[in-house]
């Protein structure tokens, strides 16, 4: 099979993702992490989403969320705080960041840290986006969800309701890994009304035009229903999500999506649907969006497969005058994560964000 540089770039992100495979009603809550002087803790909540419910999927509209509260949080009770929202990678979710295990990256620790070192104190946010297709992509469908409007709308308004936030764009972070990389670009470029400053570290997905009638395209033509995933391969799995948010079809039961190619030949207009969500091709219509941020940071490790990718969003956005920062450095997909959210994305939001309101009463 002949392959192009969008095809290659296509393979590395199902090759790169792959080394992420390394969980009550609203409101209530239970510590994770027991505070003491110069650590946070960790609360897990339900959030229900009005903008999931009825998803096709049948995942649940009430989705688990991961909240770092600072060490000051429980004695300062007249403090408010700027808030980071951290989006997680396909197949993963927040307990594997927040959780007892850290199957991923310790974060509490990290945050900790970071805090110890002079950053300053903030909320942290992780939604649980592990759907019944092992990731939402953060994006707009009947199939899996709205959920922009789920992590733009719905949890940022709860957020502010329950937890003494700064309630304004300028105290509001977006940041993400991988496929939450990915999606805190997305978000970045639809709601620059809610979120002032952004991080996307090593970001998926962002290139148009991939190799739709490869290997992975012709597994996923085979699946038949959300249970067969189990027994499939990563780069099978991430078609079909993507396919999900992608290309979704009400009418396509029991899958509820159409994938690019049907027995084999390329479907023209799904594959544009796919090429319509991918930043590189969504960039030139959002750019009076992404000049409205006050900051936004790019990293990607030297040793991903998604180098090339983030270097030709970096050069776009240098094209199209829109202010940014490109960082790189030696690792892998998934190499010093938990090191860069300490010694990088802490000190950026710390930066960035504003103090306006911090004293504020309690609500």
């Amino acid at each position: 099979m002949k392959t192009n540089r969008s095809t290659s770039l296509w393979l590395s992100l199902y090759a790169a993702l792959a080394f992420s495979l390394v969980t009550v009603a609203a409101g209530s809550l239970f510590s994770q992490k027991a505070g003491s002087s110069g650590n946070g803790t960790v609360e897990r909540i339900k959030v229900h989403g009005q903008s999931l419910e009825g998803n096709l999927e049948g995942d649940s509209p009430d989705r688990d969320v991961s909240i770092y509260l600072p060490p000051s949080y429980k004695q300062e009770r007249k403090r408010r705080y700027p808030v980071i929202y951290l989006l997680h990678g396909y197949t993963d979710n927040d307990d594997n960041w927040f959780g007892a295990k850290h199957t991923f990256v310790d974060a509490p620790a990290a945050i900790d840290k970071a805090i110890s070192s002079g950053s300053r104190e903030m909320i942290v946010v992780m939604p649980n986006a592990y759907t019944v297709y092992m990731g939402s992509m953060y994006s707009n469908s009947v199939t899996t969800g709205d959920w922009e409007a789920f992590i733009a709308r719905d949890l940022v308004s709860y957020i502010d309701a329950h937890y003494r936030t700064i309630p304004d764009r300028a105290s509001r972070g977006l940041a993400g890994h991988s496929m939450g990389g990915y999606g805190t670009i997305r978000l970045g470029m639809k709601y620059p009304e809610v979120f002032s400053s952004l991080y996307a570290l090593s970001a998926c997905c962002l290139t148009p035009n991939p190799n739709l009638q490869g290997p992975a395209m012709a597994k996923a033509e085979a699946i038949h229903s959300a249970a067969d995933l189990a027994n499939t391969d990563f780069g099978t799995r991430a078609v079909i999500a993507s396919a999900a948010a992608w290309s979704p079809n009400p009418k396509n039961a029991p899958l509820y999506f159409d994938l690019p190619t049907l027995d084999g030949k390329l479907q023209s207009q799904i594959a544009a649907k796919w090429d319509a969500n991918a930043p590189l091709a969504m960039l030139d219509q959002y750019v009076p969006s992404l000049k409205k941020f006050h900051a936004i940071t790019l990293d990607v490790g030297t040793k991903d497969g998604l180098m090339g990718s983030i270097q030709e969003l970096d050069r776009n956005m240098t094209i199209f005058g829109i202010a940014h920062t490109f960082e790189t450095y030696d690792g892998t997909h998934v190499s010093g994560i938990q090191v860069r959210l300490e010694k990088n994305v802490m000190p950026f939001f710390a930066s960035n964000l504003s103090l306006g309101s911090a004293k504020h009463g309690p609500k």
